[in-house]
């Protein structure tokens, strides 16, 4: 592969760029290690016996690409392991072969954001496996993943790189979804990889794999345009792939640009497949007027067939370092994400999408249900916040906060049966990541159990865990100290402790 910007010439970089996403709060973190029995301010509910696993993007060494995403550094495993009232905490880099070739060549070569004609050498596999971390029960181990690539094996009490992972050869693409969602009722894992064939490509193949980790089918389609589909849902019936108006184009890519490209005239797509026995000629794409669609919460069918699909939705581009031919981005402080509905006919003839609903108005993201009824009906949702009256300190904040990534406040519990909205603020110095609900018991009603959130406290400069009990919602039932800074991660999820017995 020859690459115009490929070079030994580039210097490598000792020291992090003096920019927001390398710095304060954002200094990359490059820990490997452990810590038993961590400092708990309050009492860890007996029920919880099981891990928290999440990831961040945390580059070994400094980037030769000045001004690189936060998106693009290696994925750190963080592991918090609650067992009688402890917890345990371990962390460890996948060793994907980007950060294997790097460690031996004590220096990054890994280019912009995956553009690989900028990178200083030819990778097999460019993961970095920085975006999600989920249990994978055929095999018994940790799937870490990047959208643009196979996931990496690892064991789940070790935190050991195992691998790549190729479903046994049974992967039909070249890329596996970052949110890969698992039916509650017979453990089939849906899943699917986008630009499939290669950057740059139209191309969509979808995949359901059995509990034993068959593949049971494989469906190729093509989309409108080669753009974003960061997250999915599924229905019982449908599987809904929203795009996100990021496009991608690979002579933009072989000049050295960028892979996205916001497209402020591109409609947001939501295709629809049926679930079981398509074809790739039977997807619809639906439309709606130009927007940013967040991660999914959940989506489910109606009595009469309809199709209802919750997700937060924002006028403007969320990923904002990546502007429009035109340079254009918006101010990230003027970024705000509606939490809406759509509600449609997945059979009609029409493909102009109704206007959806506004279910909340603040802004919101990372969307969480009790994934024990994922793809039917929910009627408890959790997600981030971001409420400025809630009385966050932000002029002791700022100063340290770091950038690059998005900021919420707090964490709010939606009942969508009768609106309330419950909100958990933990502190006047205080930032939440991603949440994650744990159920009280196999048996326990829908939502009832609890929330585990990395929160970033800027006045210690550390870490915490605060563990929120949903039956008393505005109050912390737990807080772990970390002692330790964990920059902001994406996404995580738990196990529970017999699922890995």
């Amino acid at each position: 592969m020859a690459g115009h910007f490929r070079s030994s010439n580039v210097p490598a970089p000792k020291a992090f760029p003096e920019k927001p996403q390398f710095s304060d709060f954002m200094k990359p973190c490059r820990f490997e290690g452990e810590a038993m029995n961590l400092e708990i301010i309050g009492t860890i509910p007996r029920e919880l016996d099981g891990t928290f696993y999440r990831v961040m993007p945390d580059p070994q060494f400094p980037p030769f690409i000045e001004n690189d995403p936060w998106f693009n550094g290696d994925g750190n495993i963080s592991a918090f392991r609650f067992h009688n009232g402890n917890v345990h905490f371990k962390q460890r880099y996948v060793r994907t072969e980007k950060f294997i070739r790097e460690r031996e060549a004590n220096r990054a070569l890994i280019g912009k954001y995956r553009n690989k004609y900028t990178d200083l050498v030819e990778f097999k596999i460019r993961s970095t496996a920085n975006t999600n971390i989920s249990y994978y029960p055929p095999k018994k181990t940790l799937l870490a993943m990047k959208e643009d690539s196979p996931p990496y094996m690892m064991d789940p009490t070790t935190l050991e790189t195992l691998g790549l992972c190729d479903f046994d050869g049974q992967l039909p693409c070249t890329t596996f979804t970052a949110h890969p969602k698992t039916d509650p009722d017979s453990g089939e894992i849906i899943a699917f990889g986008y630009e499939a064939k290669g950057d740059g490509t139209p191309d969509v193949c979808y995949y359901s794999i059995d509990s034993d980790g068959t593949f049971n089918q494989v469906v190729w389609l093509v989309s409108p345009v080669a753009a974003m589909i960061h997250d999915f849902a599924v229905t019982k019936n449908w599987v809904l792939f929203p795009i996100i108006p990021l496009t991608s184009d690979v002579e933009r890519l072989k000049a050295g640009g960028e892979h996205w490209q916001w497209d402020p005239n591109m409609p947001l797509y939501i295709g629809v497949l049926p679930r079981r026995g398509a074809q790739g000629s039977d997807v619809k794409w639906f439309r709606s007027p130009n927007a940013f669609p967040g991660h999914t919460t959940n989506a489910y069918e109606t009595p009469d067939g309809n199709i209802v699909f919750d997700l937060p939705l924002t006028d403007k581009n969320v990923f904002f370092w990546w502007p429009d031919a035109d340079g254009i981005a918006p101010d990230p402080r003027e970024i705000h994400s509606q939490y809406v509905r759509f509600e449609f006919n997945p059979r009609a003839e029409s493909l102009d999408l109704p206007s959806p609903k506004v279910i909340l108005q603040q802004d919101m993201e990372f969307p969480r249900i009790d994934d024990r009824i994922l793809s039917k009906r929910h009627t408890h949702s959790f997600f981030d916040l971001m409420d400025p009256s809630l009385g966050t300190d932000f002029q002791a904040i700022l100063p340290v906060l770091g950038g690059g990534h998005p900021l919420y406040n707090a964490l709010g519990h939606l009942d969508h049966l009768t609106g309330i909205l419950e909100v958990y603020f933990p502190g006047r110095t205080h930032m939440v990541q991603e949440p994650i609900f744990v159920p009280r018991s196999d048996k326990a009603d829908e939502g009832d159990g609890f929330l585990i959130v990395l929160v970033n406290n800027y006045h210690t400069m550390s870490s915490e865990l605060h563990v929120i009990d949903t039956q008393d919602f505005t109050a912390a039932k737990a807080i772990v100290r970390l002692n330790l800074r964990l920059r902001a991660g994406l996404h995580g999820n738990w196990v529970d402790a017999k699922d890995l017995a």
